[in-house]
């Protein structure tokens, strides 16, 4: 690591000391005396060429060196790279430009045809050159983060970040699994305007979930409560006030800190829009950050209230009831069918099987004259 210090700074040292002899010691009167016509021309685009390539090369090393030390991730340096690299390519495209042809003469060329082509062909890789400024310098997420891009059902980590594209390698897809299929994404830059991108290891990750947690350790304000149901669907031939005190009991004992702060007490709302039972709906207060807990330990209690309840009953679609279908719904139930089987079967046929109209012999138990079919019961 020292040596490559040392080349660089060897390398910066005697760039600077060539443009310094070049345009403050006289060095292209001198390259003037030279024969040929383009000489001078060649030999300076040679040294404008040369100078931004040193300078590039020591200015990402450098660069990358000083990020990594403040803390950033590898990604993140390599982003900032490329934007450097960017914008050394721009300088030296103007710097070889303006050798032969005028200022006047470009701004001339460019406000004639510059506004057109612009507006015509470029309108997408100018957003997406915008958009890749913006990622680079701001830098929601950095090369090695795994992001979420919802509308299009992607996921993949992020490989690379050029001024057009952003390259993932897909995760999932191929596969249905949290693992890189090793299948490259292109994502134009100018989609990143108008879509949501989940960043799943953003850099300061841990501040967040920290800060969470803090929250939650924060006094709860009136503005963190907020109104939550929770549906029933009961049988017609259930108990109706035992299944209201059912829930509400459930709601009281879950939510009796809520009610203290809140000084709402949870109620019923009850319908009846369709013909498969009743709908009992349990209107309570809740805590936004806590709804899934408290709606499952709701769910827990009243469950288990129902299942020791002779009284209430869940009704369940194109079934009377849970415990009603078990025993009647067609086919039967086991149960059904072997007390079926035990009853005595009555046989309804005449004690003489042969036809009365073709005398054709049937079995005991036909209902029809296989011969006929005339109707033997």
């Amino acid at each position: 690591m020292k040596k490559r210090y040392s080349v660089m700074i060897l390398l910066t040292i005697a760039t600077a000391a060539v443009l310094y002899w070049y345009f403050a010691l006289g060095g292209v009167a001198l390259l003037q005396e030279l024969p040929g016509e383009y000489t001078i021309t060649f030999i300076t685009l040679f040294i404008i060429v040369a100078s931004l390539t040193i300078l590039y090369k020591v200015g990402a090393f450098f660069l990358k060196s000083f990020w990594l030390k403040l803390g950033a991730k590898e990604g993140e340096a390599i982003m900032l790279q490329g934007l450097f690299k960017f914008f050394m390519l721009i300088v030296g495209f103007l710097a070889i430009v303006t050798q032969w042809f005028s200022l006047g003469s470009l701004g001339a060329i460019f406000a004639a045809f510059g506004g057109m082509f612009l507006g015509w062909s470029l309108q997408g890789p100018i957003s997406g050159l915008a958009a890749w400024l913006l990622v680079s310098a701001i830098r929601p997420f950095s090369v090695g983060d795994r992001v979420q891009l919802p509308s299009f059902g992607l996921v993949g980590d992020v490989v690379s970040v050029s001024p057009l594209y952003t390259t993932l390698n897909q995760v999932g897809g191929s596969v249905g699994s949290e693992e890189p299929a090793n299948r490259t994404v292109l994502i134009p830059n100018a989609m990143l305007f108008g879509a949501l991108v989940i960043n799943y290891t953003p850099k300061d990750q841990e501040e967040l979930i920290q800060q969470s947690r803090d929250r939650k350790k924060l006094p709860v304000s009136a503005s963190s409560y907020m109104l939550d149901e929770f549906v029933l669907r009961l049988s017609f031939d259930s108990d109706w006030d035992e299944a209201e005190q059912l829930l509400l009991n459930a709601a009281k004992e879950v939510t009796v800190d809520i009610i203290k702060e809140t000084k709402q007490e949870p109620y019923i709302r009850a319908d009846m829009s369709d013909w498969y039972g009743a709908y009992m709906r349990l209107r309570f207060m809740t805590l936004a950050t806590d709804r899934p807990k408290i709606i499952h330990e709701i769910s827990k209690r009243v469950f288990k209230e129902i299942q020791s309840s002779r009284k209430v009953d869940l009704a369940i679609p194109y079934i009377y009831s849970y415990r009603k279908g078990s025993q009647w719904a067609p086919p039967y139930s086991l149960e059904n069918l072997e007390t079926l089987r035990a009853k005595p079967q009555k046989s309804h046929l005449r004690e003489d099987t042969r036809c009365p109209q073709c005398e054709h012999q049937n079995p005991q138990d036909a209902a029809y004259c296989n011969k006929c079919g005339r109707r033997l019961r």
